[in-house]
């Protein structure tokens, strides 16, 4: 196995266990479960929001630029734009069924990165420091709680213009200011030389040195007027979460990369096989995932964390094997397929 498909293979590792913490995260959301108390399940899913969706963005990015890097900029700007028509549709349909759904989001990232496709690795920092910066300006300024419903999680005038706008740029669960910095990340990342074991280990250190500083910061904005701006939660979304979220993204794609490096083998394949399919199956979690729930009346806030850990467990367990299965014959999953008819 030649070092690219070592590294393409850990990218796929990093996508699966990238949806598999997300698929944790929104079932607990859709059963209506907090994730409170002291208990290591707490913790566990505490760690995982908006750490595991934020891994996953990155990958978007890598994604996009690793897809494009040999096209002229006009051809791959034509079929990112396609792409992202692609995933607004689809986002949007399923914005109906799950008002978490982070695909009408990746469209809008995918549109604006065209900015950068072509971006120098300085040009591409500089820009997700400003970001960062211009969203801890808004979190500052403007009401991150406008339209919300705390509660029952709803948000209204979500499918009206200001809502909307105002949800996709600043205060929805996956808004522009900051979630584009993690999808420029991705794009940075992506210029480096990721096979090499030098830079594996140097992003590492360099993910686990962010996730160490993005808590420092929440720490020392205890008992400040700055702590509701400083935590590591996602949702406001400020500048200790930026850190952590990136040193999460960086330090599993190092640690997947690393591992597919050294022990390559066919155990790798059921996962791997998933992480190419990551669209189908998180329009699958929803429909098939949550729809279960649903009819086994399973999201009416009654359930435990245990409860939550087991189901998603065995969704992904399920997951996993008709990815592998699907494999065998197929080279893309099905909505990957489709969007590669028609996006190219």
């Amino acid at each position: 196995m030649s070092a690219a498909d070592r590294r393409l293979h850990g990218l796929d590792l990093a996508r699966y266990l990238a949806l598999a913490g997300m698929v944790l995260v929104n079932f607990r959301l859709a059963m209506a479960v907090p994730a409170e108390g002291t208990s290591w399940l707490a913790g566990f899913f505490h760690l995982l929001e908006g750490k595991a969706s934020a891994t996953f963005v990155t990958l978007a990015g890598l994604g996009l630029v690793l897809a494009t890097q040999r096209q002229p900029w006009w051809q791959a700007s034509m079929q990112t734009w396609r792409r992202a028509a692609f995933l607004l549709a689809l986002g949007l349909l399923n914005l109906t069924l799950f008002p978490a759904d982070i695909l009408h989001y990746y469209a809008v990232y995918f549109a604006l990165a065209v900015v950068w496709l072509r971006a120098s690795p300085r040009v591409l920092l500089g820009s997700i420091v400003g970001l960062a910066a211009c969203s801890f300006w808004a979190l500052l300024h403007w009401d991150y709680s406008q339209g919300w419903n705390w509660q029952t999680l709803e948000y209204a005038g979500l499918w009206q213009w200001p809502g909307a706008v105002r949800n996709l740029l600043f205060n929805g669960f996956h808004p522009l200011l900051p979630w584009l910095c993690f999808f420029l990340l991705g794009m940075l990342l992506a210029r480096l030389q990721l096979s090499q074991p030098r830079v594996q280990r140097a992003l590492l250190v360099l993910g686990l040195l962010l996730i160490g500083a993005g808590h420092g910061v929440q720490h020392l904005a205890q008992g400040t007027p700055w702590q509701a701006w400083l935590g590591t939660q996602p949702m406001p979304p400020g500048p200790a979460y930026v850190l952590t979220g990136a040193g999460a993204a960086c330090s599993v794609i190092a640690a997947c990369l690393w591992l597919t490096r050294v022990h390559p083998g066919d155990w790798l394949e059921p996962f791997t096989a998933a992480g190419r399919m990551t669209l189908t199956l998180y329009v699958g979690h929803i429909l098939l995932g949550m729809g279960t729930l649903e009819s086994l009346g399973l999201l009416g806030g009654s359930a435990s964390l245990a409860s939550v850990l087991l189901w998603a467990l065995l969704f992904l367990m399920l997951a996993t094997a008709a990815a592998w299965l699907w494999s065998w014959q197929f080279a893309r999953g099905p909505l990957e397929a489709v969007m590669r008819r028609i996006a190219g």
